[in-house]
């Protein structure tokens, strides 16, 4: 059975300044998990729906983003179950770094 974790991360950027740093970012996600990993994204309005493959497993990821939070689902498979909550502690920790970091300036 997989293992959820959800996130939420808040902010003060309003929902479309969000939505462009995290599209902005998505590509640090590689960078990020040991050996690389084959990230696939698309938007379906503000919604981000991701799936990240790596080491023979797949993990499938939606990230809301609204006016003052994001929401981070993740999906986690069984192998993977174990890593559930220091991911959760990163995401909690560095997720708002990683995904709302401003790379224009």
């Amino acid at each position: 059975m997989n293992q959820p974790i959800q996130v939420d991360l808040p902010h003060s950027l309003g929902r479309e300044e969000a939505q462009r740093r995290i599209a902005a970012n998505i590509h640090k996600l590689q960078g990020f998990i040991p050996g690389g990993a084959q990230v696939t994204s698309a938007w379906a309005g503000s919604r981000l729906d991701m799936t990240v493959a790596a080491l023979g497993q797949q993990v499938a990821t939606q990230i809301d983003v609204e006016e003052r939070h994001v929401r981070c689902r993740i999906e986690l498979p069984p192998m993977l179950a174990m890593l559930a909550k220091p991911i959760e502690a990163m995401l909690k920790s560095k997720g708002a770094e990683l995904l709302l970091e401003d790379k224009t300036k």
